[in-house]
């Protein structure tokens, strides 16, 4: 009777709690695993089949995309709920291996890669080294950011702790949704286009190598963990909504918009604090 007297309340519900964010972490890597299967099928299929074969790769794309609002979605209700853990912090990135590195891989391989170049050719021995640098880049990104979540106070000269609002480097997830979406975009494989078909791949190619060096890289790319803990919520539901409604109705147009923006904007802020940084002498130089 003692022992029921002293027994926290809701104990069960709250160890219930923890097993949320980890079923969508499992739905994470279930998205990743389709998408191998769907870009192993296309592939088989791509030669006489093209039409066939763009709509698994479609709908690859389709499932890296629907993973990073799985993953968005499991550490957001671990932080709400404070169910967050330390193996939980390990699961998620192994699922973001597979779904953001092995599998938008395997799916450009499939897509434009392969189909491009024949095998033992210098196009494609190059984009097999690249799509390995980026999974590469992207498991060494993964490995600084648990290493900046367990130890966050000596990882930089001179920093206290992790900055919250920003990420250092690309994130994984972004870089794996921009493949994806440009396959969304366009799912027929590229040999489809004929004789400009290498000319799209070395494209691709470069965009690849550009993802993996952002990477590893420490342009700053906002996390918006805090967006929304401010007055402007209501203002951020509404934007929300109608990403939502232009991604229902314009999903080819709107995830690549979303995925390149994201992407860019990195970027964008590093070149404006460089040029801020090369002004600010000169004007002091000259008040002096």
């Amino acid at each position: 009777m003692a022992d029921e007297q002293t027994k926290p309340p809701h104990r069960g519900l709250k160890k219930g709690l923890y097993v949320i964010p980890t079923l969508f972490t499992a739905a994470n890597v279930a998205m990743g695993y389709l998408a191998v299967l769907s870009s192993i099928r296309g592939y088989q299929v791509a030669a006489e089949n093209p039409e066939l074969a763009a709509s698994y790769f479609n709908g690859a794309g389709l499932a890296i995309g629907l993973a990073i609002l799985f993953d968005t979605v499991d550490g957001r209700i671990a932080r709400a709920t404070r169910t967050a853990t330390e193996i939980g912090v390990q699961f998620d990135s192994l699922a973001d291996v597979l779904t953001f590195g092995i599998a938008p891989t395997a799916l450009i391989y499939a897509w434009a890669v392969a189909p491009a170049f024949p095998e033992g050719t210098f196009g494609h021995n190059l984009g097999v080294f690249l799509l390995f640098a980026y999974l590469m880049c992207g498991a060494f990104r993964l490995a600084r950011f648990n290493l900046q979540a367990t130890r966050p106070a000596k990882l930089v000269e001179g920093a206290t702790k992790v900055d919250k609002k920003a990420f250092v480097g690309l994130p994984i997830p972004p870089a794996g949704g921009l493949l994806a979406a440009l396959v969304h975009f366009s799912p027929l494989p590229l040999n489809s286009f004929g004789e400009a078909a290498p000319l799209y791949t070395y494209a691709l190619l470069g965009l690849i190598a550009v993802l993996s060096i952002l990477m590893v890289s420490t342009i700053r790319y906002t996390s918006m963990k805090t967006t929304g803990s401010t007055r402007q919520g209501f203002y951020l539901v509404l934007a929300v909504a109608a990403m939502v409604m232009f991604i229902y109705f314009y999903s080819k147009y709107a995830l690549l918009a979303i995925a390149a923006l994201y992407v860019a904007h990195g970027i964008i802020w590093w070149i404006a604090r460089l040029i801020g940084r090369i002004i600010r002498p000169s004007q002091t130089a000259e008040e002096a």
